[in-house]
């Protein structure tokens, strides 16, 4: 991966390109961090959309706390995009390291493990990301425009594969880390935000279907 280049700033044709190719970066921890990109702009996309009208204007701090949140968010999770390829790239020159005497051997496996951590960070932080903006598109959901109530649900979709997506990446690194209680904890941490993330999203499947409208917040969403 050039480091001069960021997955942002290509062209979604380009990046497609990029990740049919046969070349190891960018893989499934980019994706699923670009897909949470795009769950988290259909976030800010329903709460703009849903700003400024008077048949919502009582859910207006919830709406501009959302396009403010889900647009960095946004950005973040193209930040992790190249951050999980960098770490990738990282791993992969762990695993090339010459193991010809005990001191390589050990020195390779050092060097694994801890290429290990840092390629499972990037995908862990993606699952947080995600939980974020689940957690908005869920607050939205009878307190936004109906009109693109379908777009709440879409993003929250998103937001499941793209949290799922990142676990994978995070647990097929936890064998090479070495340290089966660290693995552990991250794995459960991993685990229990996945299954927060399906539960709002089915919240918010339950909220949009109903067609009701929701009293307002009274505190920013968990």
């Amino acid at each position: 991966m050039d480091p001069s280049t960021r997955f942002g700033d290509l062209t979604v044709a380009t990046f497609v390109d990029r990740l049919a190719s046969a070349e190891p970066v960018p893989g499934g921890g980019s994706a699923a961090a670009i897909a949470g990109s795009l769950a988290a702009a259909l976030v800010a996309m329903v709460a703009s959309l849903s700003q400024d009208r008077p048949k919502y204007a009582e859910h207006s701090a919830l709406h501009a706390e959302a396009i403010t949140a889900a647009r960095e968010l946004a950005d973040r999770f193209l930040t992790l995009a190249d951050e999980d390829a960098i770490a990738y790239s990282a791993y992969t020159a762990a695993m090339k390291l010459p193991r010809d005497t005990d001191h390589e051997r050990q020195n390779r496996d050092a060097a694994i493990s801890q290429a290990a951590r840092g390629a499972s960070d990037p995908p862990f932080r993606t699952v947080q990301a995600c939980a974020e903006v689940v957690g908005y598109a869920e607050a939205l959901a009878g307190r936004s425009n109906r009109n693109a109530s379908s777009d709440l649900e879409v993003a929250a979709l998103l937001s499941v594969a793209a949290a799922r997506s990142a676990a994978a990446n995070v647990y097929v690194n936890l064998p090479a880390i070495g340290d089966d209680g660290a693995s552990r904890e991250l794995l459960v941490r991993t685990e229990d935000l996945a299954d927060q993330i399906e539960r709002h999203a089915e919240m918010l499947k339950e909220a949009v279907r109903s067609g009701e409208p929701r009293e307002p917040l009274q505190a920013r969403p968990e």
